[in-house]
């Protein structure tokens, strides 16, 4: 452990190897990635996902208690000028604390059971189909978390849930819920249909009203839900069992993504966990 007193510079090698893990293809190399700020890292750090911590003089001002308790758990902790903060933050004004990290990506057979997998039927699936935008994305895995979803499957081209926006609009939720990604949406949509758990697609011109789906809600349910500039490809919407129209009473159009999932997950939560 170095020297609280000697901080090291942005030529530190680790530092460089850390800085690189901004780029997708670095973190896919290294099984890495970065967590910023004390939410993301306070959750890094109970999950027991991190490797090392980097933090500036000001971050261990701000942070002193949860980077002490970080070296008392055996992680390495290091001491960096702020040159080196700075490369390791994203934020225009970077919080002095960086976590390297394993990647928190699961195989979709700890999500979704296949055949006799000894895996539980989960009771909220939510899958956003090619999420394109890591803040959308972030904020869903955030809402996800919240109301008690069991995994989040991120299926088609979507956004890498470990980019740094996305990892910061989670504020540590990425590290309570389960994330899969699976390139091929017709697995994702193939295995949730086997395992008997009913797909649900939002529409304008749905058949069910959210306001009238309690019963669909007491069983298993995935919620598909589409890009954000041009909603859920017209072939995995015809997979859906239910269409389902979130009614809206003033005069907004419509809802973005991240807007829409939180009201149809909130809604699907307080049928399974009841009002209280």
């Amino acid at each position: 452990m170095p020297d609280r007193h000697e901080p090291v510079d942005i030529r530190n090698p680790r530092v460089v190897a850390a800085a690189k893990l901004h780029r997708g293809a670095a973190r896919k190399r290294a099984g890495r990635f970065l967590a910023e700020g004390a939410n993301s890292v306070g959750a890094a750090l109970e999950s027991g996902r991190v490797r090392e911590l980097f933090y500036s003089a000001e971050g261990a001002v701000r942070e002193h208690a949860l980077i002490a308790g970080a070296e008392a758990d055996g992680v390495r902790t290091t001491l960096v000028a702020d040159r080196a903060a700075q490369a390791l933050g994203e934020t225009v004004t970077p919080p002095g604390l960086v976590a390297v990290c394993d990647l928190v990506d699961v195989p979709l057979d700890r999500a979704v059971p296949a055949g006799d997998s000894t895996v539980e039927i989960p009771r909220i699936l939510a899958v956003p189909v090619a999420i394109a935008d890591p803040g959308n994305a972030g904020t869903l895995i955030r809402v996800a978390d919240a109301v008690g979803v069991d995994a989040v499957v991120l299926a088609g081209d979507s956004v890498d849930p470990h980019n740094g926006k996305c990892v910061r609009s989670c504020a540590g939720s990425l590290f309570h819920v389960p994330i899969v990604r699976e390139r091929d949406t017709a697995v994702v949509l193939d295995r949730i249909e086997a395992a008997g758990i009913a797909t649900m697609a939002t529409a304008a011109d749905g058949e069910v009203d959210l306001d009238d789906a309690d019963e669909l809600f007491t069983r298993p349910v995935a919620w598909l839900f589409g890009n954000e500039a041009h909603g859920l490809d017209p072939e995995v919407a015809r997979r859906a069992r239910h269409r389902i129209r979130i009614p809206i009473r003033g005069g907004a159009e419509s809802l973005n993504l991240a807007t829409a999932a939180a009201i149809c997950l909130y809604a699907n939560s307080r049928t399974r966990f009841g009002r209280g």
